[in-house]
């Protein structure tokens, strides 16, 4: 039987796609294939899903040099980097907490997902080589992604900020509120990529992608914003995860600036027909009301330069 929850199961019969997601779903695993350990190794970016003490749900960025993720064995994943200052993600890391990681490489379009529990590492113990703790993580799912609405990119700096952009000694400057300003609502509707986090009491915490052309996330004012959900893989994890447990985070990410923002909330989802065809190629929509965010200048020194958009975002 394919591992999925309640709330999974009840979207994908909603959507018709309960034998699909059955196929599907056996490809989760609970170990790392060699190809998946190598190609975290590769990656100087991590997008992170976690909860904090409130139960709000925030979708954070880590980045460093590649390598600092990496596999210490088929079931732990050792990562040797931390968030910017001001990520609730720094407080959230803590022993036994359940994250879920995305690695995704947007120059190739390819991307994993791994689910676990965490454990902080203290420095220079258990395979940690850095000065600082680190976070080591138990696998418990491990799938990859197809590479539909990726848009590509390159990097164009290393994430230790040794060539170009930026002085690496900056440090970030953190604004925080209760709703978007005008300006943010601006970085959200000229996005074609965020990232959302999800969780469920018993599947755990999970990091996702969206894509889409610019305009795909439509702001209805300063606390509420709606986005479509395209054709997938039919498994519906963050789907799933919203339908049984509302609060989630979005993470937007500004690879010129080195800026991210963040924003956590309560999301719905929607099957209205009419609203559905509003958004070219929609299957379903999803509508979010923003809890608080987090506006971070300089949280990274990652750059990557445009390259093209997805040939699957819809027109």
């Amino acid at each position: 039987m394919a591992p999925y929850h309640a709330g999974e199961l009840a979207v994908q019969a909603r959507a018709g796609v309960q034998e699909s997601a059955r196929r599907i779903g056996n490809g989760i695993r609970s170990s790392i294939p060699a190809a998946a350990q190598e190609f975290l190794r590769g990656q100087p970016m991590l997008v992170v899903a976690s909860l904090d003490a409130d139960g709000q749900v925030w979708a954070s960025l880590i980045t460093g040099p590649p390598g600092f993720i990496r596999a210490l064995d088929e079931r732990t994943v050792l990562i040797e980097a931390g968030p910017a200052e001001g990520d609730p993600l720094g407080d959230n890391l803590r022993t036994g907490a359940q994250i879920g990681l995305l690695a995704i490489e947007p120059a190739t379009r390819r991307r994993m997902r791994l689910n676990g529990v965490a454990e902080v590492v203290p420095a220079g113990t258990d395979g940690s080589t850095g000065a600082r703790p680190a976070l080591r993580v138990r696998a418990q799912q491990v799938y990859s992604n197809c590479p539909k609405y990726i848009q590509a990119r390159e990097w164009t700096t290393a994430p230790d900020g040794t060539t170009g952009g930026g002085d690496p000694s900056s440090s970030p400057t953190v604004s925080r509120g209760r709703a978007l300003t005008a300006d943010q609502q601006r970085w959200v509707e000229r996005a074609d990529t965020f990232f959302i986090a999800s969780a469920h009491p018993e599947g755990g915490a999970d990091a996702s992608h969206r894509g889409g052309l610019p305009g795909f996330v439509r702001v209805l004012d300063d606390r509420r914003l709606l986005f479509p959900d395209y054709v997938g893989n039919t498994m519906f994890n963050t789907l799933g995860n919203i339908v049984a447990h509302p609060n989630a985070g979005l993470l937007f990410v500004d690879f010129e600036s080195g800026a991210t923002l963040q924003v956590t909330g309560r999301a719905e989802l929607i099957w209205d027909a009419d609203l559905t065809a509003t958004f070219a190629g929609a299957e379903r929509v999803v509508a979010f009301d923003v809890h608080e965010v987090i506006d971070v200048a300089g949280a990274h020194r990652l750059r990557g330069r445009f390259v093209e958009y997805s040939p699957f975002n819809p027109a």
